[in-house]
């Protein structure tokens, strides 16, 4: 065996080297914040909801006998197990069941807008509740109708989907893990609602598999909607239905005055031209054929001739 030399013995290392690049950029990834909405989808979002809040306010008006506003206050994408925590004990909730697919989306409402609701639906003026307490079964029973006014809305705000919702019976938090497997993201609709001198906010929890569903469909009949806005006629065509006021005369004719005021039913009036001279066919006051007077059956017509070329400066002489 030979020793290599520390000739040989340098270039071997610095042939084995890696070459010098740009420094490398390493984050660290959270994988429960996956498949976030974009930005296009988020407003999209906003904007269906928002006119969700205006159609379910004017329908509780109606129904309360009170005014209210409800807006939407955010949009948010949650993992459950981060939704969860937030969930007061006393929260009013109502699952849904999605008959497009084997899911849910829930209701909840703040306890402090459901005690106002339930005093005006038994003839009171609103009150707020003393305190905050947990629900009873017939607090829930007289907050039905109202859930099922929301859910109406709802239903008709996503029409493009052509679903039926049916509302479940109301369900403590705690149940909330029977509903969303623990895997499951969340979209959260949160409204500000503003009953009397009570604000709260008003959630639809969404699954995320449930949204995506429903922007497809919004994006779908958004582009039926373009294509059927491509798909009208074209200016020309479409002027080929409108009406214009069409006339055959015979334009610069002078008469006296004395002639015109002496006309009585079954006087001539002589137009000093020769019969020859051709008139002009005219459409809105603008010359455009030269024309001679004639006869289609019982019916009066124009005979066609050469086309006037400068339309622009017989409309000036006319």
């Amino acid at each position: 065996m030979s020793a290599q030399s520390p000739m040989a013995n340098e270039m071997a290392s610095s042939h084995c080297e890696e070459p010098q690049g740009k420094p490398q950029s390493i984050h660290a990834c959270n994988f429960r914040y996956a498949g976030r909405l974009s930005n296009e989808n988020a407003r999209a979002l906003t904007g269906l909801h928002e006119k969700f809040a205006l159609q379910v306010a004017n329908a509780l008006e109606l129904y309360l006998g009170t005014s209210l506003q409800l807006r939407l206050l955010s949009l948010e994408q949650k993992p459950m197990q981060d939704y969860l925590p937030g969930i007061s004990p006393t929260s009013y909730m109502l699952p849904c069941a999605l008959n497009v697919m084997d899911s849910q989306f829930v209701m909840e409402m703040d306890s402090c807008l459901v005690y106002p609701m339930i005093d005006l639906l038994l003839g009171g003026v609103g009150a707020a509740a003393s305190a905050a307490r947990e629900l009873t079964e017939i607090d829930e029973q007289i907050m039905e109708s109202v859930a099922l006014l929301i859910v109406k809305e709802a239903e008709h705000s996503w029409r493009s989907l052509k679903l039926s919702l049916t509302p479940g019976r109301c369900i403590k938090p705690v149940m909330i893990p029977h509903i969303f497997p623990a895997n499951e993201k969340l979209v959260l609709l949160i409204f500000q609602m503003e009953l009397g001198g009570t604000t709260g906010e008003v959630k639809l929890v969404l699954p995320t598999s449930f949204v995506g569903y429903l922007l497809r469909h919004i994006k779908a009949a958004q582009s039926a909607k373009m294509s059927a806005v491509r798909a009208l006629p074209n200016l020309r065509e479409r002027l080929l239905d409108c009406k214009f006021r069409v006339s055959a005369d015979m334009p610069q004719i002078r008469v006296f005055v004395k002639e015109l005021t002496g006309m009585k039913p079954g006087a001539i009036l002589r137009l000093n031209t020769a019969v020859r001279n051709m008139g002009r066919l005219t459409v809105e006051d603008v010359s455009i054929f030269e024309a001679t007077p004639v006869r289609s059956g019982r019916m009066k017509a124009a005979q066609l001739a050469e086309r006037m070329k400068d339309l622009s400066t017989v409309k000036e002489q006319a």
